[in-house]
Parts: structure tokens; C-alpha cells; sequence
């Protein structure tokens, strides 16, 4: 039985350019886990770099790795030679050997350049952000096609940067950034990696065509699609899970839920029932995260084609962060490259269960949908908006007479749309009924004359 390794040690390197910031005291009930600050423009860019720093190590930990040491640098801009300038590669290689680190993290894309400097000069490995994140999406990818799309977008960063990579070449397979389904000697032939490429983007592109024939069987019969959407650990999942046990078929479509990043890759589908009692499909996605590396975007666009074709975007955000704007804008952001800004889209506000009263009070009086997938609370607001923005198989109301030999047609109507009121007369069954288009298009040879 194989002895399981050591988690990695990990030297973070924060780099944040802009001008030096002034001083400002942070009292007890600010440093507070959980705690919000008071609106304060002063605090909010410290807000923002906490945020960031919390995320970082959130990354780090969902890679595997356990924090030895973190080092944080403000300065005007990159240094094109090693991204934190010549004196602070100095106290990295001190911080890395004396805390034993066995890769060196930093929150920052390395250009080639950047990143052979850097190795050279670090007792360590050195990876980037882009890479961290490729690694998180190898850990978790289950399915094929998952396996391909991380594959693609772990060679398609690796090209550029083959020259003088020894250090990390000669420890494939050992440790975060180099694991996965690309961790084999195609690093040393980029023409082999090249035709890798090839090879994989033909592979995604034949899966890319199988799911647009079952979207294609599925949009003959028209069951609007609805695609939840959001920045990672937003809760997605659990509110995937919270409305598919409420109006569909409960643990058969129950998806994974963690605190880690990137939990869910492969995208889930399930018929769910609104309160009109018109079906709709929900789709569970990828989350998305700040400077989401754009080869990973490329890479993952067939499994994000179900957010294209969906009719309706559900946008889950954390109401709990201290950063949810900043999240929603990058959220938008990624929307913005996959051209889908123009769809109708629904805020939602998940984990108000976190918040205090007041909070949780300002929070429902706004536009958004406030949750707790949690705790199942406003969902059944939440269906009812997503009911009132389909426009797809359309609501109607009719008064229908219905002989009551005519058994499936009433019991597809109970089933499938609401009745207000029902009457019987003699053999006829008289209601008013709300239901999709579709449905009630079926039985127009019974709708009331006049």
C-alpha cells in the first residue's frame, strides 16, 4: 500500500502595484473573523487586499499545500526580470530555505521570462497564479471530457514556457503545478506538445458536437433551460441541490458540496418544476474567479456552452463577502467573453444567514433575490422569479370543457399546469387553467367557444 506523501510547503508571494497607502489602525472588532466594516473609503482597498490575500491561501489549501510562510509586496509596477525586483529575490530565497519551502506561489501571472529568473535564483520551485489554478481543475476534473479541457489548457500554457524550466521539469508529477493528465516527458518536444494540442482540440470539439445533438433532442421539446452562474464558493451547489430536492427528483441529481474552490468542473442537469408548474432545466457550473486564466475559459467554453443556450441566468453571489462587488465584476466579466451579458439574469443573494438583522434587512429591501440555500430559506421566491423572466413556452390562462372520458387530458393538465376552479356538468368537466402554451396547445379542441 503506497505511504500517502506530505502535503507541499508553500512560500506565498503576494505583489500588489499602485502607490504606497497610508497607515490605517485596524481595532479588534475590524480584525474579527466575519466581521463588516462600515463603509470607509480609507478601508476599502485594504478591504480588497485582505480579500485577495484570503482567497490566495484559499487557493493554495484547495491545491493541496500547506502555508510555511508569506511574504507581501507593494511597488509601482512589474519588474520585467523577476516581477518583484532584484532586492526582494534576495529575502524570497532566504524566507524559502529557512521555512523549508518546497514551492514558491506567487498571486501573479509570470511571464517566461519571470518565471526562469525566478527559478534560478529560488531553492524552490516557483509557479504562478495561472498555473495554481490549472492544477486545482486537474484535482477535481472526473469526467473525460473535464480531463481534456484541463489537459488543453495546462499544455497551451506550458509552450511559451519549455526554455530552461529544469528545475520544474525534473519534478514532474511531484507536486502542485505539475500534476494532471499532461504530466508526462511532453515537456522536453514542444513539436509533441503541439500535436497533443491538436489532438485534444479535436477530441473537444467531437464532444462539442455530441452535446449540441442532445441540446438539439432536448430543444424539440421545449423546456426552457436556466444556468446558475457565480463566483466560486458562492454556493452554487447547494442551492442546485436545495431546488432539485424541492421540486426534483432529490438525491439522484445531488451534485458535490464543499468550501473548497473549483468544487464543481463538469456541469450537472436536472429538471426542476416552478410554481406554475412548467418544467425548466437547471444547469450547475463552473465557478468563476478573479484573472480566471483566459486558456481555461478557451479550453472550458464546451462545457460552458449550457450557460450560451441557457434562456435565463441565475447569478448566485455571497452576500456574506466583504468583496461581492468586486466578485460580480468579475463574474460579468467572464459573461462579457462568452457574449451572454444581454440575457435576462437574476441576482441572487446567498448566505444571508450569515448576516446580522439589519444587514439582512437592507439586503431583502434591495432588487436581488435574498437565500439561504442553506437553510432553504427564499426559495420559493427565488422560483417565482425565474418564472416571471422565461419567456420561452409562455404562461397562458384558458376555460376549458373537458369530457371526463377524456382521461389522460386531465391528467396531464393536473399534472402539468394549475387549476383555478372546476366545475361538473352532466359529463363534462368545466375549468380555468394556467399553464405553458405548449401544454395547453395540445387540448385547444377543448377550449371554451366565446
Amino acid at each position: 500500500m503506497p505511504v500517502p506523501m506530505a502535503p507541499e510547503r508553500a512560500l506565498l508571494v503576494t505583489v500588489d502595484f499602485g502607490p504606497a497607502r497610508r497607515s490605517v489602525p485596524r481595532g479588534a472588532a475590524q480584525a474579527r473573523e466575519g466581521a463588516r466594516r462600515p463603509a470607509d473609503p480609507s478601508n476599502a482597498h485594504e478591504d480588497e487586499e485582505d480579500s485577495r490575500r484570503e482567497e490566495f491561501r484559499e487557493l493554495v489549501t484547495s491545491a493541496g499545500a500547506v502555508v510555511a510562510a508569506e511574504v507581501e509586496q507593494r511597488r509601482p509596477k512589474a519588474d520585467p526580470a523577476t516581477l518583484v525586483g532584484s532586492g526582494k529575490v534576495e529575502e524570497l530565497a532566504g524566507t524559502a530555505a529557512s521555512a523549508q519551502a518546497d514551492v514558491a506561489i506567487i498571486d501573479h501571472d509570470l511571464s517566461p521570462t519571470q518565471l526562469r529568473n525566478l527559478e534560478d535564483a529560488l531553492p524552490c520551485r516557483v509557479i504562478d497564479r495561472t498555473q495554481l489554478i490549472l492544477d486545482i481543475f486537474a484535482r477535481h476534473a472526473r469526467t473525460r471530457e473535464g480531463q481534456l479541457q484541463v489537459e488543453l489548457a495546462q499544455l497551451e500554457y506550458m509552450l511559451p514556457r519549455l526554455t530552461g524550466r529544469g528545475k520544474a521539469m525534473s519534478q514532474l508529477g511531484g507536486g502542485i503545478g505539475t500534476r494532471g493528465p499532461g504530466e508526462t516527458q511532453l515537456e522536453t518536444d514542444r513539436r509533441r506538445i503541439q500535436r497533443r494540442v491538436q489532438q485534444l482540440r479535436g477530441e473537444l470539439e467531437a464532444v462539442r458536437r455530441i452535446r449540441a445533438q442532445q441540446r438539439q433532442r432536448r430543444e424539440s421539446v421545449p423546456v426552457p433551460a436556466v444556468a446558475l452562474v457565480g463566483y466560486t464558493n458562492a454556493g452554487k451547489s447547494t442551492l442546485f441541490n436545495a431546488l432539485t430536492e424541492m421540486r426534483g427528483h432529490g438525491q439522484a441529481t445531488k451534485v458535490l458540496e464543499s468550501a473548497r474552490m473549483f468544487a464543481t468542473l463538469d456541469p450537472k442537469l436536472a429538471a426542476i418544476q416552478l410554481p406554475s408548474r412548467r418544467k425548466v432545466l437547471l444547469s450547475d457550473t463552473v465557478g468563476f474567479i478573479r484573472d480566471l486564466p483566459h486558456t481555461l475559459v478557451t479550453s472550458f467554453r464546451a462545457t460552458l456552452e449550457e450557460v450560451r443556450k441557457a434562456e435565463v441566468l441565475v447569478h448566485v453571489r455571497d452576500a456574506s463577502s466583504a468583496t461581492r462587488d468586486e466578485q460580480k465584476a468579475e463574474v460579468e466579466k467572464v459573461l462579457g467573453e462568452l457574449e451572454v451579458l444581454d440575457k435576462p439574469r437574476i441576482e441572487v443573494l446567498n448566505k444571508v444567514d450569515l448576516l446580522g438583522e439589519e444587514e439582512r434587512a437592507a439586503v431583502a429591501s434591495g432588487p436581488a433575490v435574498a437565500i439561504s440555500a442553506k437553510e432553504r430559506a427564499g426559495l420559493e421566491a427565488l422560483l417565482e422569479r425565474i418564472d416571471a423572466e422565461l419567456v420561452q413556452d409562455p404562461i397562458l390562462e384558458q376555460r376549458l370543457r373537458i369530457p371526463q372520458s377524456e382521461g389522460d387530458a386531465l391528467a396531464a393538465l393536473e399534472a402539468g399546469a394549475v387549476i383555478h376552479d372546476r366545475a361538473y356538468e352532466g359529463n363534462l368537466v368545466s375549468m380555468t387553467v394556467a399553464g405553458p402554451a405548449s401544454l395547453l396547445g395540445r387540448y385547444r379542441r377543448f377550449r371554451e367557444k366565446g
